[in-house]
């Protein structure tokens, strides 16, 4: 508990009542590599803090995983639009490496929200850096090359390829794993 409450106390100081809330509201969890944090259909109904280990998020077309994400130690994780409207996702949540998370539910975190009004400035910043890291995905998918969104992604997350499957990195990148093998020879 106390790096994810000490990560929280990077971003604003915790009241000691907020602290204590959030103690009592989160869930520790260690779970094994592979283990569905969230499946297609069912309803996102908690917010993760990944303490250790590694998360994809993926959606399946036309009956093909594609990578959207990775998550790693010191990150959130979440199926953003079923967490906020409390509808199915389309998203899968998946363990790559054994992991330990903490998780607080969707009526958890509201009441968080309503009971302390600063721990809804921690939500705020928390919601800027991913939908900033969002929107950083989608724009590199549209406007970079496949070499420069595999520099991107090594620069970013320079032990990817110790720690995620060449197809998951594939499907990321929005390639085949026979062009990211001939792109990764070239460029080596």
């Amino acid at each position: 508990m106390s790096n994810f409450i000490t990560f929280l106390n990077t971003l604003q100081p915790l009241s000691d009542a907020l602290a204590e809330a959030l103690a009592a509201s989160t869930l520790r969890e260690e779970l094994p590599a592979r283990h569905s944090l969230l499946q297609p259909g069912k309803i996102a109904r908690r917010i993760y803090f990944i303490e250790t280990g590694l998360v994809r998020g993926y959606t399946l077309v036309h009956g093909r995983e594609v990578s959207s994400w990775f998550m790693q130690a010191g990150d959130f994780v979440i199926s953003i639009l079923s967490f906020f409207t409390q509808q199915p996702s389309e998203e899968c949540l998946e363990l790559l490496e054994p992991a330990v998370v903490y998780s607080i539910s969707y009526e958890q975190l509201q009441l968080l929200y309503r009971d302390f009004p600063e721990f809804n400035y921690i939500g705020r910043l928390l919601l800027e850096k991913y939908y900033v890291l969002s929107e950083q995905r989608a724009l590199h998918l549209r406007s970079r090359t496949a070499a420069e969104r595999y520099e991107l992604l090594l620069r970013d997350f320079p032990t990817v390829f110790q720690r995620v499957a060449v197809q998951h990195i594939a499907s990321h990148l929005g390639m085949a794993p026979e062009t990211l093998s001939r792109l990764r020879g070239k460029l080596i």
